[in-house]
């Protein structure tokens, strides 16, 4: 059982492809920028804890988030449900796709076969849209090949895995509801309300705050590290090429402002983008400076980076705060 035909998203982010897939069938097409930028998913979090292998830095809202501002701003009704039981969250997704209804799901892609190089991230996003005796059949991120397909029992395992920012065989859908949406007011609502957040995180290791702490964390980090070439490598690499489309989602938020500009000529978005130029252009230099750390182990380069990053946290506030005057 196929739904045919199905036209995917093409994108680089895993929530934007799968919830963009999942609007293509609705009708409602968007850039993946605007997607990004309507989800209100422009974010920051340094996270350290002794039971993780080394500190993870993300450039996002948390998992999920995205999807339910898209729908809440798109005025969309979004159904999200999650069970303990593998057989019952497969016979639910089966019969939404029976049904013509292509499904959201949320896994860790370490179990999903098209994947080169497996590694554990149970926040990863892609669209079912089919299935057969063997194999589901799914619409990923373009780097994964867009439509890609795994076997029913890597899905049932990737589905399942338990550990961080993961659910219990989580899956969700999207349906019209009888409001419409004004894409010009929901641009603005959106941008305000994520530049609020980002401007007054919760705690300090979040937004703009989270970017300066990382600028003094990452001195610890390098001096305790037990591999440091493998640690900043890898964090490079997930800044740079997991789904976040370049300069750790800085890149689709510049996009979306521009865009954005483009559709409503506000001053305060045009400076917005400019701002987001230069951010964004500062974000790559400080993960090409990562990357020599790995390379080299010399220390110059992570102060080089702690410099940057404080740098950054100041230009982002500024920013969204005039994002938030809109």
């Amino acid at each position: 059982m196929k739904i045919e035909p199905i036209k995917p998203f093409n994108g680089q982010h895993c929530e934007t492809t799968a919830t963009g897939t999942l609007l293509l069938q609705l009708g409602i097409e968007m850039s993946e920028p605007m997607l990004f930028g309507i989800g209100e998913g422009l974010g920051y979090i340094f996270w350290n804890m002794k039971t993780m292998g080394l500190p993870f830095i993300g450039g996002r809202i948390k998992p999920d988030a995205l999807t339910e501002n898209i729908a809440r701003n798109l005025n969309l009704e979004l159904t999200v449900r999650e069970t303990a039981s593998t057989q019952k969250a497969w016979e639910n997704v089966k019969a939404l796709v029976d049904n013509g209804q292509v499904v959201g799901l949320k896994m860790d892609c370490y179990h999903l076969e098209y994947f080169t190089k497996p590694f554990h991230f149970a926040g990863h996003y892609a669209a079912l849209y089919g299935y057969d005796e063997d194999y589901a059949y799914l619409v990923d991120t373009v780097q994964q090949g867009g439509k890609a397909k795994t076997t029913l029992k890597s899905l049932a395992l990737a589905r399942a895995e338990k550990g961080s920012m993961s659910s219990k065989n989580l899956y969700y859908t999207l349906q019209k509801t009888e409001k419409t949406f004004n894409l010009n007011t929901v641009i603005v609502s959106a941008i305000k309300n994520n530049a609020a957040l980002h401007i007054n995180p919760p705690i300090s290791n979040i937004g703009y705050k989270g970017i300066y702490k990382t600028g003094m964390e990452i001195i610890k980090w390098f001096n305790t590290s037990n591999d440091i070439e493998h640690d900043f490598r890898t964090t490079a690499s997930m800044m740079e090429k997991a789904g976040t489309g370049g300069a750790i989602f800085r890149n689709l938020y510049r996009d979306f402002l521009k865009e954005s500009y483009e559709l409503l000529k506000l001053e305060k978005l045009k400076e917005g983008y400019e701002a987001f130029v230069e951010i964004a252009s500062l974000w790559s230099s400080v993960i090409e400076l990562f990357e020599k750390v790995g390379q080299t182990k010399d220390f110059k380069y992570i102060q080089e980076a702690s410099v940057l990053l404080k740098t950054l946290s100041e230009k982002e506030r500024k920013a969204m705060e005039n994002l938030a005057s809109l």
